[in-house]
């Protein structure tokens, strides 16, 4: 898979950071809003449970398939643009284009053709966030070689990121406030448009604006379609290379537990907000779930993010995880009592607790991998940011897809019906409650006993360094 082509000893400028996190947006933005214009799917367009389900699973499956493929594409590609930007312009591009298709849906079709409509629609999407995110989060990885550089890129990028769960949340004000339109499937409709043009043109800033050298003359596996089987065996050893360092397995894991666990719930947030607070009237309601989410998010931006940088530098990557994680408990715990029918601002006590467990995930964990790859280096003398990132996040939107579809069995299995008042399913909206709080804490728990004896640290990873750049100067004697 060839030497590494750029150089990155000295310091990454601010500039180059912000052009990597305003790509952070779009890839954080596309899955907020698709998490809010889902329920119109269940609450005005009337998909079952089942539906729910399987468009939750299915197209983030496809997805999940193509990201070590597009890694290994990535990671070999020959081009005077390099590796990565062609792919994060094609597709940014495609993703804004099949976001506005996908959300043309209407009352007076049946379910079953807004259902398969919607579902084809949605792999094309998804094909497009492969094209994009793979290859994007793999320019991150190659940034820089510093240890705390890497927390400092990660932690710019989280930052402008987080903005998009500050703004998605106040869709659902405009969503069903029947003075800015006359039902919700009339504003999907149209609000696609408005969401998908601006991130859109997010997502490609990184292909325009982040440096990158030619790649033509590297030594790299070919690429062609009489290939492809060849490349899909050597997909799959790569794979499993990744796999068996202990370290990356870690990581995987307890990313795949934490999100998994978080994003299970987070689906039904209205629901147990405008159920359990308001008795079933969502008018009643107000801003009282967009201001769940916009408050969290603002947490996490201004709280969470820059104290774990500071922690991870201060008591090691490691440490800053655990600690966050831990606090994050406290949270969940919190909001359980703190859910009080008529006070719904007693909500927001718990918020900058509840917010350290997403909130420091991401930042942490993906300057953990850039060190992990450093080990892969050393260990197999491949330089594979493609797929490491493809793997990453493959376990990321392998557990997206299992949450969607948890999402509709805990509904399911408690037995809560939309439009229902709480009067009459009073025992549903309690075990929705009690899933909503404590689902995220045995996923975090679980995180944190994988995690307890990861062991790259500073000391080791600088040792990596060391061993890679001595490797480097024998070569070229």
């Amino acid at each position: 898979m060839g030497k590494h082509v750029v150089e990155k000893n000295s310091p990454v400028s601010f500039g180059q950071k912000v052009a990597f996190g305003i790509g952070m947006f779009a890839n954080q933005m596309f899955p907020a809003i698709l998490g809010i214009f889902m329920v119109v799917l269940i609450q005005d367009l009337k998909f079952s449970g089942l539906m729910w389900g399987m468009i939750y699973l299915f197209p983030r499956l496809f997805d999940a398939i193509s990201d070590p493929i597009m890694g290994f594409i990535s990671d070999n590609t020959k081009s005077k643009w390099g590796r990565r930007r062609q792919y994060v312009l094609m597709g940014g591009i495609l993703m804004g284009i099949a976001y506005i298709f996908m959300w043309q849906l209407f009352k007076e079709s049946t379910v079953q053709y807004n259902f398969w409509y919607f579902f084809l629609w949605s792999i094309v999407f998804y094909l497009g966030l492969t094209l994009f995110s793979v290859p994007y989060v793999a320019m991150g990885y190659e940034m820089s070689d510093d240890f705390h550089e890497r927390t400092s890129i990660m932690a710019i990028a989280q930052w402008i990121g987080q903005w998009a769960w500050v703004i998605a949340p106040w869709f659902w004000v405009i969503m069903y406030d029947p003075e800015w339109f006359p039902s919700a499937d009339v504003a999907v409709r149209e609000l696609a448009i408005w969401v998908a043009i601006p991130c859109a043109v997010c997502a490609i800033v990184p292909a325009l604006f982040i440096k990158s050298k030619s790649t033509i003359n590297e030594d790299y596996e070919p690429l062609s379609f009489g290939n492809i089987k060849g490349s899909l065996n050597k997909i799959f050893e790569s794979f499993v290379e990744a796999f068996r360092i202990k370290e990356f397995r870690k990581l995987c894991i307890s990313t795949f537990l934490i999100y998994n666990a978080f994003m299970a719930v987070s689906s039904l947030t209205l629901f147990v907000i405008v159920y359990k607070l308001f008795n079933g009237d969502t008018e009643a309601s107000g801003i009282w779930v967009s201001l769940f989410g916009c408050l969290g998010a603002l947490g996490t931006t201004f709280i969470v993010i820059p104290i774990v940088a500071w922690l991870s530098k201060k008591i090691g990557k490691k440490k800053a995880f655990m600690l966050s994680q831990a606090i994050s408990i406290i949270g969940y715990a919190m909001l359980y009592f703190l859910f009080v029918p008529g006070k719904p601002w007693m909500y927001i006590i718990a918020l900058p607790f509840f917010s350290f467990g997403i909130g420091s995930l991401f930042t942490i964990m993906m300057s953990m991998t850039a060190d992990v790859i450093d080990i892969d280096e050393l260990n197999s003398g491949k330089r594979r940011e493609g797929i490491f990132g493809a793997i990453y996040w493959w376990m990321v939107k392998v557990g997206f897809a299992i949450a969607g579809a948890l999402g509709g069995v805990i509904i399911w299995f408690v037995g809560f019906e939309a439009g229902v008042p709480t009067t009459e399913q009073s025992e549903a909206i309690n075990g929705l409650h009690l899933f909503f709080c404590f689902f995220p804490v045995l996923g975090t728990i679980g995180a944190m006993w994988v995690m307890k004896d990861y062991d790259v640290d500073e000391k080791r990873s600088s040792e990596v360094r060391s061993a890679l750049t001595k490797r480097k100067e024998l070569n070229k004697k």
